[in-house]
């Protein structure tokens, strides 16, 4: 049994076996592997008895299960209209300049992951970046640049 097969085993001890078990194992999987590879969605399949097509199309319809490496850090920028409408795209731009990547692009030394996500539940406070599980509300293009600074220097 290899190790991703062990770790779900483990969580589907924890979880449960049925159909609402899912997703707290594919958060498990993300949360411990950083995203789901073929082999983790796999062997959820196998441990739920569901079929490797309904893990895989649970996976990829939220955003935030990853199915393929992204950086150290993951910048997730909010896409909402509210977000848009409060200078989004210049966030964006400012990030893309700066970190030397587009978006859904991963620097080459696996840093930064830049991305958009359809929404994080801020829509009072943005635009909104979250870096990993921070959330930065009210950014600016100077603020993100100065938070990501933050980021670059711890490595």
């Amino acid at each position: 049994m290899t190790r991703i097969e062990e770790f779900v085993k483990e969580q589907a001890e924890k979880h449960g076996r049925d159909r609402n078990s899912l997703m707290p194992i594919l958060q498990a999987v993300v949360q411990s592997e950083r995203f789901l590879s073929e082999e983790a969605m796999v062997a959820v399949a196998t441990e739920l008895d569901l079929s490797t097509a309904d893990v895989f199309g649970t996976a990829t319809f939220y955003t935030f299960m990853d199915t393929f490496p992204r950086g150290k850090n993951i910048i997730r920028i909010c896409k909402t209209i509210t977000c848009h409408m409060k200078g989004k795209d210049a966030i964006v731009d400012t990030l893309e300049d700066m970190l030397k990547i587009k978006l859904g692009q991963t620097t080459t030394d696996g840093k930064f992951s830049l991305l958009q996500a359809n929404c994080l539940g801020w829509c009072h406070k943005g635009p909104v970046m979250l870096i990993n599980d921070e959330v930065y509300p009210e950014i600016t293009p100077e603020k993100a640049v100065e938070v990501v600074s933050k980021y670059l220097k711890k490595g």
